[in-house]
This record gives C-alpha cells, structure tokens and sequence, in this order.
C-alpha cells in the first residue's frame, strides 16, 4: 500500500503558495512544519472562514490540534476538511437535499436541524453513553456532522458523518476496564444495533471509534432527538486512502476490507455506509452557485 499520508503531504505542499499565498511553517507539536500554515485561519475556504469560526465559538467546540481553541493550520486535518467540505451547506437547503438523496432514495427533503442543514462536533443532547465528560471536539464520543433527512413516510432520519483524511492506525488493543465499564453494559443490551459476539474485539480503531458512535446514534435515535427514528452511519474516506478502508486491525474480527469487517458486526449493515468525498459532495454540482466551492475541492483535496 501507498503512505497515502507522505503522498498528500508532499502534493499540499506543492500547492501550498498557490491556494493559500501562505509560506508554511507554522507550528504543529511545537515544531515548525511546511504542512502547517502560518496563518491558520487560511486552512478554511474564504467563503465559510468566518461563519465557521464563530460558529465552534459560540457553540464551546474545541478544535483539533494542539492550538485548543484556535483553528489548526495543519493542512492534512480531517475536521477542517469536514468543515470545508459541507460548511457551506448549512444554510443552503437545495445542496444539503441533493446531498441526503444520493445518500439514500427513501429521502425525499432536508430539515432544518438546530440553526442549520447541518450541525457539527455532536455528542447527544443529553450524556446518553453515560460518558465522564459531554462536550463537543473533545473528550467523549463526538460526530462529525450530522444532517437530519425527511423520508418518504414523513419521518425523520438521522445522518452521521465521520470524515476521514489520512488517519490510519495500528493494531492497538484500546481495552481497559474504564472504558469497559462504560461501553459493554451499551454492548450486551439485547436492542444494541451491534451483534453480541467477543466485546474484547471491538476496542480496536477504527472500530472502537465506530462502536461509541453507533452506540450515540442508537442512543439518539430511541430517545427521538431532532425528531429521528432511525439512523445511517455515513464513513467518508478517501478512495487512495487504501491502508485505512483495507486494514483490519482488530485480530478478532473477520473481513476481506475494514468497512466488510464492520458490516459483520451490524444487525443491520445497511445502516453503514462508506463513501469518497467525491462521491458524498458532487450530486451538489446540480444546484446553482457550486462550481467556486467545488473546484476549490478538486483543487485542494481531489
């Protein structure tokens, strides 16, 4: 397999001044980098920059990175690809439906979630993991993004989206009786979307992040938050990003790819699904003033 990570590294930088006429060498772990900016806040696309800011301020949402509660100029971030990606939808009803149809032909329309099409950083109204901290980018089971659809009987859907960039990981055993004793009680309840099997499995990334958050959309969704019934589990990843979707990490776990693995251990696989961002963003290339966003996009990410 390719070091997808190397790969993107050396083409951002190539593209760097072009994109963001910023020299680089900004810190990341308190050594200067050439993939991180020295102006940060260039990192998100002008036309989202400063709604996105205030939004993750007024919110309490912490940003990843070692910069707390400052945006990261690290140009391989996954959360600033998420928010460059589908920012620009939060107010924009015609591209948040084009986007929930492609997802899945029983979605007919696109609702209004708290102040927008979509909201980021989500942990639950309510601490529903029974988790020792609730708040939103750090510390307890998050969502990226979430959209909530209508479908064709009037009810409501909810769509998760964890996004993924370059991450990959080792075969790690993340397995320690605290965590435990949070999880496994949500694991052996009869109604848990997760088969039963050897929990020990499970505490494996990625598959260890994608159990907390089928837990929270289980837990979401039989609680009736933002008016859902159900859930879909959206996985968005890089086509090139072949060590992530093809490693199975878990020894416990059978499947000839990651996301297969995963689909065995669903009651309901259907529920997941994985996509490229291509594939995820472009049915917007139907709707009107999308083609300075989309090539934006294809200039920096595809």
């Amino acid at each position: 397999m390719t070091n997808y990570r190397e790969q993107e590294r050396k083409r951002i930088i190539a593209k760097r001044d072009l994109i963001f006429r910023d020299p680089g060498g900004g810190k990341y772990r308190n050594i200067n980098r050439d993939f991180v900016l020295s102006d940060p806040v260039l990192n998100l696309w002008e036309g989202i920059r400063q709604d996105a800011i205030q939004y993750f301020r007024e919110n309490k949402i912490s940003w990843w990175g070692d910069q707390g509660n400052e945006v990261s100029g690290h140009l391989l971030s996954s959360q600033i690809a998420c928010l460059n990606h589908l920012y620009f939808t939060r107010q924009n009803k015609k591209t948040a439906i084009a986007i929930l149809k492609n997802i899945s032909e029983n979605i007919i329309d696109a609702v209004f979630v708290e102040d927008g099409y979509v909201e980021f950083e989500i942990i639950g109204d309510k601490n529903f993991l029974g988790e020792k901290s609730h708040s939103r980018g750090a510390n307890s089971t998050s969502i990226d993004a979430v959209m909530v659809g209508k479908k064709k009987n009037g009810k409501n859907i909810l769509v998760m989206i964890e996004w993924k960039y370059t991450e990959d990981y080792p075969s790690v055993d993340k397995y320690i009786p605290a965590r435990a004793n949070i999880y496994n009680p949500l694991l052996s309840d009869l109604e848990c979307p997760i088969k039963g099997g050897n929990i020990k499995d499970l505490y494996y990334e990625p598959f260890y992040q994608l159990t907390r958050q089928t837990l929270l959309g289980w837990k979401m969704t039989q609680n009736l938050e933002y008016g859902c019934d159900e859930f879909l589990h959206l996985h968005i990843i890089p086509k090139d990003n072949e060590k992530l979707r093809e490693t199975v990490t878990s020894p416990g776990l059978a499947g000839i790819s990651m996301s297969d693995a995963w689909e065995k251990v669903l009651k309901e696989p259907k529920r997941y699904i994985v996509l490229t961002p291509e594939e995820f963003i472009k049915p917007i290339s139907t709707c009107r003033d999308t083609a300075s966003i989309l090539n934006y996009l294809s200039t920096r990410y595809w």
